[in-house]
Parts: structure tokens; C-alpha cells; sequence
């Protein structure tokens, strides 16, 4: 928000406890909340476009039944037909988990849960165990030997054993800060052009011509912000699907 002539964009990132006294006891912010209104909107989207069981699909039965095909084909072309269809709701439902998070935090007076680096890595380390469990269900003990390259020498073991297991660890690091910083720069950019708007326009005629432009910017922001939440839903969802082919893949 802007305050006089300065602009607190990371404002909007701050927990609160909501719902006075109550929700300050049991420590519940607005995350929580907005995770749960992403997971009942999801739901209800899934119910009602379902619910007809049309031959011939309305809208909203329409774009459920897209949504099914689209991320079973991506779970199913990327893992497997077998394992990939026993994946899938798991990937379903976190591609729109985070879908629905990213969008829901564009509304005003929202958040966006999926900002929140504890929110971002808590999924990425959920999807490392699921991760590392399925390759030791399918390798067995056969999973640690990815550690050391096939056909370097063994003398340079001590080297390459702690660079693959670092690299392999870093995962959960990374799919959790590309979601987590890419929602939280959007959002800033939003908050910074808009309080441009709202400063500018109050300096008279010239101040009205010229918050035409960060107006005008802040529209073009959210129609990008609108692609980054689709990509960002995707990018974590593939990745999640080419992690668990590598796992269930010998």
C-alpha cells in the first residue's frame, strides 16, 4: 500500500490472525483460510461441472472434462500409462492446488498463499519424499547407485557422490523458490504501478494524464499475472510428473 510518498510493497505478504481472538489463539492467518477457499473452489468447480453427466457437455461440464484430460494426459505421457494414471490424482490435485492459489490471490482483498516460501516448500518437499519413496518401492536399494555416474572412474567417487546427492537435494529448494518468487515479483510489480496510479492522480489535471500509463501497465501486468499463475501450475506439475518418472523409471 501506499503511505504518503512511500510504497509498501511487500505489505501484502504479512500473516495476520484472523477472526479476532479466535483465530488469534489457534495462530490462523490468511493463508490457511485462502488454502482452504483454493481446495473448496476447486472442489465445486469439479462437483457442479461433473454433476450434469451430459452426452452433449455445457460449459462448465466442458471445461471439467478439459481439465481431467489435460493434466491426465501429462501425468499419463510423461510417467507412464500404468504408473502415470496411479499419479494422477496427486498431480491433479496439487496442479490445481496451486491453479487456484495463484488465482484467487489476484481478487482484492485476498492473498496469495503460494507467495509464501513456507506454503511453496512444504509442497516441494512433500513431492521429494513422495519422490524418494516411490524410487525405493520400484529400485530398491538399486536407487543410490544414480549417485555415482555409470562409467566414471571410481577414484573420483568422493567428488561426484556428494555433488549428485547436493544436486539431487536441491530440488525441493528449487521448485519451491521458482513458484515462491515468481508470485511474489508479480505481485509487487502490481502494488508499485498501482500506487503509482493512485499518487499520480492526485497531483490535478497533469497528474490524471499521466496515471493513464502505470494504469494502463498495471492492466497488462495482470493479464500476465493471469499467464504466470497457468505456467507456474504447469511448470510444477511437470516437474513433479518427470521427478516421478525418474523414480518408478530402473
Amino acid at each position: 500500500m501506499a503511505s504518503g510518498s512511500t510504497i509498501d510493497a511487500l505489505g501484502q505478504f504479512e500473516l495476520h490472525p484472523i477472526f479476532g481472538s479466535f483465530g488469534e489463539a489457534l495462530r490462523l492467518s490468511q493463508a490457511p483460510l485462502f488454502m482452504a477457499i483454493s481446495s473448496a473452489v476447486v472442489l465445486a468447480f469439479l462437483y457442479f461441472g461433473m454433476k450434469p453427466k451430459a452426452v452433449v457437455p455445457g460449459r462448465l461440464q466442458a471445461a471439467a472434462e478439459v481439465s481431467y484430460d489435460f493434466v491426465r494426459g501429462l501425468a499419463v505421457d510423461t510417467i507412464g500409462e500404468e504408473k502415470g494414471t496411479a499419479f494422477f490424482p496427486f498431480i491433479f490435485a496439487l496442479f490445481f492446488f496451486i491453479l487456484a492459489g495463484n488465482y484467487i490471490g489476484l481478487l482484492p482483498f485476498s492473498y496469495t498463499f503460494t507467495s509464501h516460501i513456507a506454503v511453496t516448500f512444504a509442497m516441494a518437499i512433500t513431492v521429494f519424499i513422495i519422490c524418494i519413496l516411490t524410487s525405493l518401492r520400484f529400485q530398491g536399494l538399486g536407487f543410490f547407485k544414480h549417485f555415482m555416474p555409470e562409467g566414471a572412474p571410481v577414484a573420483l567417487s568422493p567428488i561426484l557422490i556428494p555433488i549428485e546427492i547436493l544436486s539431487y537435494i536441491s530440488r525441493p529448494i528449487s521448485l519451491s523458490i521458482r513458484l515462491f518468487a515468481n508470485m511474489v515479483a508479480g505481485h509487487v510489480l502490481l502494488e508499485v504501478f498501482a500506487s503509482f496510479t493512485i499518487m499520480l492522480a492526485g497531483l490535478g489535471v497533469v497528474g490524471d494524464v499521466l496515471a493513464v500509463t502505470p494504469l494502463v501497465l498495471n492492466i497488462a501486468l495482470t493479464a500476465l499475472e493471469l499467464l504466470v499463475g497457468l505456467l507456474q501450475a504447469y511448470v510444477f506439475a511437470i516437474l513433479t510428473c518427470i521427478y516421478l518418472r525418474e523414480a518408478v523409471d530402473h
